[in-house]
């Protein structure tokens, strides 16, 4: 051993006497009692199970620090017990020379380095911190009892406790990787000044689709009265929504100054669809069951909708367009257009519906990239290849997912977008073509190593040609819209605006971040 680490753990060793010495020496009192406690409650981190639990019962913020608080425990034990306590075994303090009052009653025999309640404590609350800085310190003071207490009862160095609590913390981060923390739902995007100011919803006509979200609320009559110059249409089963608002708008013409919709992704898509024909800006009601496009534009409610469409506040919006051709690429007429799609959030062929469906199920109780995580493993398990030709090049795809701007983070689970207006699309696909491309592809995933599989292809392009072997299904914003043999992917060239609160007029509302 090099004379300076020698010194250095000579050292260490010192300080960790002399403040086992001092505890020791301390009279007995109701704190020993609660440090006991504290530690016991702690083992097999049932203490910080029962706190996830109970932030879970919450949805938004506090479920996602739950889930990347168990996380980070799963890591942090599984590093500090199961590889670190072997490598570099080390004797607990001898029970012998601490008062009884102090000591556990069964104390444990595994080796002292590092504690492994002080990496798990570390861990859930630096987790927590991440997705809820509040929480976190809410936290604090219980995670710093649980390490000190490893000390207060006998069972640990200071230094084991020291070395835990880095681990876990670093666990803790290191979860970013798989995990990346979002601290707005808000995405960017250009303010946009060209905008009818709508007061009351005058010039406004929305379609209200009591379908989407709880099916026992129906929004309608609280669009009335708060937009009461508007024309509020409720939509219906027997008509598309997107016919709907063509033939108000018809009736109208005139009159009408903006384009609405109150619902989900799907009905706001069919919305968008009508209002980027039209050229009119968009106002969207977030009444959905999870309304991703209304947060990532920052729109939460129908009083931040009201707001902006008074005051004439909207930012630009790149809207995805998919042209649908007929036949193969060698059928002379593959060029043609027999119709288009629109799309807001994503596109996709292959199982990516199907992915999205069971995340959605999940994330609500597991967060996005867990829930993630475990709909590609069922959905690849089932999944059938889909023969498709990008660039001249035949590839043989699990899916393909054509996202309207780039998605964050890259090499990864597409989360999140920070921009709406980007012009271009982040297109992703994982090869079937590619010896054990299934088990590689969750193998990298849950590695953090996705992006450097070869089974992983992403890139971002202004248009991207597709043709299938065999027709195949489109989806559009998780709804499957087509059947065809070949589709164009762009986006549209001019942005849809979309009404949006400028914030910095608006001062002294809280806005949600639902994460």
């Amino acid at each position: 051993m090099l004379p300076w680490i020698r010194r250095v753990t000579d050292e260490v060793v010192e300080a960790d006497r002399a403040v086992s010495r001092t505890i020791s020496a301390l009279p007995p009192s109701p704190f020993d009692t609660v440090m006991k406690t504290v530690s016991i409650a702690a083992n097999h981190s049932v203490l910080w199970f029962t706190v996830a639990a109970i932030l879970a019962a919450r949805r938004g913020a506090s479920r996602k620090a739950a889930a990347r608080g168990v996380l980070a425990i799963a890591g942090a034990s599984a590093t500090a017990n199961g590889l670190l306590k072997p490598l570099m075994p080390r004797r607990r303090p001898a029970a012998a020379e601490l008062p009884a009052y102090q000591t556990l009653p069964n104390p444990p025999r595994s080796s002292s380095f590092p504690s492994g309640h002080a990496a798990s404590a570390a861990a859930f609350a630096t987790a927590v911190a991440m997705e809820s800085p509040k929480l976190g310190i809410a936290l604090a003071p219980l995670a710093a009892s649980v390490a000190y207490s490893r000390v207060h009862v006998g069972v640990h160095w200071t230094s084991d406790v020291a070395v835990g609590a880095a681990v876990g913390s670093g666990i803790a981060f290191a979860t970013r990787r798989w995990w990346p923390v979002r601290r707005t739902d808000e995405a960017r995007a250009r303010p946009l000044d060209a905008v009818p100011a709508l007061p009351d919803g005058e010039g406004l006509v929305l379609v209200s689709n009591q379908r989407s979200g709880d099916p026992n609320h129906d929004p309608s009559e609280e669009l009335e009265k708060n937009l009461p110059a508007a024309v509020v249409l409720r939509a219906t089963p027997e008509q598309d929504i997107d016919d709907q608002l063509e033939a108000a708008v018809a009736e109208r013409e005139e009159w009408v100054r903006a384009i609405g919709v109150a619902g989900g992704d799907g009905s706001v898509a069919a919305a968008a669809t009508v209002a980027g024909r039209r050229h009119l800006p968009l106002v969207v009601v977030p009444t959905g069951t999870l309304n991703h496009f209304a947060r990532d534009v920052g729109v939460y409610d129908t009083q931040e909708a009201v707001d902006a469409t008074a005051a004439g506040e909207a930012v630009a919006v790149d809207l995805g367009v998919v042209d649908v051709h007929p036949g193969r690429g060698a059928d002379p007429l593959s060029d043609a257009v027999v119709r288009q799609r629109h799309f807001l959030n994503t596109a996709s062929l292959g199982s990516y519906p199907d992915l999205v469906r069971l995340r959605e199920k999940w994330e609500g109780r597991w967060g996005k990239w867990p829930a993630f995580a475990a709909a590609l493993v069922v959905v690849l398990r089932r999944a059938e290849p889909v023969r498709i030709k990008v660039d001249g090049r035949w590839f043989s795809v699990w899916l393909l997912f054509v996202g309207n701007g780039p998605y964050h983070p890259r090499g990864m689970v597409p989360a999140w977008r920070p921009s709406l207006d980007s012009g271009l699309l982040d297109v992703r696909w994982l090869r079937a073509d590619v010896r054990f491309s299934r088990l590689r592809a969750v193998v990298a995933l849950l590695l953090g190593a996705l992006g450097h599989s070869r089974v992983y292809h992403q890139r971002e392009v202004a248009e991207l040609d597709v043709e299938l072997v065999v027709p195949g299904f489109l989806a559009t914003d998780g709804e499957v819209v087509e059947e065809a043999g070949r589709f164009t992917f762009r986006v549209a060239q001019r942005p849809v605006p979309v009404y949006r609160r400028h914030e910095d007029n608006w001062r002294g509302r809280d806005r949600p971040f639902l994460g």
